[in-house]
């Protein structure tokens, strides 16, 4: 494996910065403002994708320093397989939304448009800039900016609920960053003696036999500190956000906040503490326990939810925890099936988030109980609804089947039936909350009181889907059943970061 010095993830992160920019200088034009995101987007696409052969399939390590602090803190990047899997993921992902937002953010004529797309653009740039840290503090930096900068992206709709959903939102992440992660990083350098992320852990061999309780302690600060990976009970910010327009939604649940929760854990589970480490001092079992916890609760609650993203909310919640139980469990094909879960989810979800986003600004309907026969107004937008669910339950030939075969395998390969329980009633459980929706859709008649229930719209034909909609979430279903199909190439990284 060799090093290779490039100024190519420092671009990656500031390409849709300088976006930013430009979309704010065209403010007053919409279809130029509206461009200088597609186009940020796909440049920052090209560059991230044109560090896959060396870092891939060449097997080494791309690194750029942009200054140092003091001795073991510096801002610094470094491109390897995992952070590198990641950021395809949410750059392609950000132009299949930007794309989106055109169509909704039009259609539903939302206010403050330049300051959603400059907010969207940022936020991106921060993403990356997790993905590609090369140490805890490069990483905490951009996770914080993640935080500040989606803020305006709740509250976008300036009502109280938008508000108070906001302001839940940002104590919570940036409330538990100040008094878990700070403690933790200060007690990890006073131990370790550096930041700086490694495959085997940075605690020195004196460390691991000495002070079990303290790393023990260290650990738990930074699993609930991470609270974007919603794990329970650090969880109630995530429904709360679900205020925000459906783009901003799924912004959150699929690209950049909650998988920038889920990846920033899974660094310090692999490349803080290592697997040896994790073992020793019970700490894997401590992360099992909270995840199985979260997958069974959080599912249990989405089953009582008639509020269509406030349902997917909890879904997402459930769904995270699947990428933190597969590393915990520390086994070779669990840690595949929790790192792929990262890509696979994120179609996934992204799919069902642009769905109904679809049906609100077709229909203006919110409530899973107002869609009966809305599958034959709406085919495009069920079919791909319908591929997702079946993603998110486990059913073959969509990609959270190859997730839940490796999440089994490992739980095998571990010999805990309690784990393997967790899974198969997980799916279960899955398919009673999102099985009645599709069935509602396709085989129930419409009720003649919630036929298109929109202001100043009288004719229930005029349910029609927005191709600028229905394109990006056709798009995303596909990924979904390619991806299940073809899962050679997630496979292959996720292989690499096990080993």
């Amino acid at each position: 494996m060799e090093t290779i010095i490039s100024i190519k993830p420092l671009l990656a992160v500031l390409v849709s910065s300088v976006g930013a920019i430009f979309i704010l200088y065209y403010r007053e034009n919409p279809n130029l403002r509206e461009s200088c995101s597609i186009i940020a987007g796909i440049l920052k696409l090209l560059i991230v994708l044109s560090m896959v052969q060396t870092v891939v399939y060449d097997n080494n390590i791309i690194e750029y320093s942009v200054f140092s602090l003091i001795p073991g803190v510096d801002i610094s990047f470094r491109v390897d397989s995992f952070g590198l899997l990641f950021a395809i993921g949410a750059s392609i992902l950000w132009i299949a939304t930007s794309f989106y937002s055109i169509g909704y953010m039009r259609s539903t004529k939302e206010r403050s448009q330049t300051r959603y797309y400059t907010c969207f653009a940022v936020s991106l740039s921060m993403t990356l800039g997790v993905a590609f840290s090369a140490n805890l503090f490069t990483m905490f930096l951009f996770y914080e900016g993640l935080t500040l900068i989606t803020y305006p992206l709740v509250a976008h709709k300036d009502t109280p609920e938008a508000k108070q959903g906001a302001r839940k939102y940002v104590i919570y992440l940036l409330g538990t960053a100040k008094a878990f992660i700070v403690a933790a990083i200060i007690l990890t350098y006073n131990l370790a003696g550096t930041l700086e992320f490694s495959r085997s852990g940075i605690f020195p061999a004196m460390v691991q036999s000495t002070s079990p309780g303290l790393l023990y302690l260290i650990f738990t600060l930074f699993l609930f500190g991470f609270a974007k990976c919603a794990i329970m009970p650090f969880h109630s910010w995530l429904p709360a956000a679900m205020v925000a327009p459906t783009p901003v939604s799924a912004l959150l649940h699929a690209v950049a906040v909650v998988k920038t929760g889920v990846f920033t854990v899974l660094r310090v589970i692999l490349f803080i503490f290592g697997t040896d480490l994790m073992m020793q001092i019970g700490a894997d079992v401590f992360a099992i326990t909270f995840a199985s916890l979260t997958i069974i609760i959080a599912s249990l609650m989405a089953l009582s939810r008639d509020n269509l993203k406030a349902r997917l909310a909890f879904s997402t919640i459930s769904q995270l925890s699947y990428i933190i139980l597969g590393a915990a469990l520390l086994t070779p094909s669990a840690i595949i099936g929790g790192i792929i879960h990262i890509t696979n989810h994120a179609f996934s979800k992204i799919t069902l988030f642009f769905c109904a986003g679809s049906i609100y600004v077709s229909s203006h309907k919110t409530e899973i109980s107002q869609l009966n026969g809305i599958g034959k107004k709406m085919p495009w937008t069920m079919v791909a609804f319908a591929i997702a669910t079946l993603s998110m339950i486990g059913v073959p030939p969509v990609s959270g089947f190859i997730t839940k075969w490796y999440l089994v395998i490992g739980s095998m390969e571990r010999h805990s039936v309690a784990v393997l329980t967790v899974l198969l009633a997980s799916s279960f459980l899955n398919a009673a909350y999102f099985v009645p929706i599709v069935y509602k859709a396709f085989f129930k008649k419409e009720d003649t009181d919630s036929i298109d229930n929109r202001i100043g719209v009288q004719e229930n034909d005029a349910v029609k889907e927005i191709p600028f909609m229905v394109v990006p979430l056709t798009l995303t279903a596909i990924v979904s059943i390619l991806l299940g199909l073809y899962p050679d190439f997630i496979v292959q990284i996720a292989e690499s970061v096990s080993r």
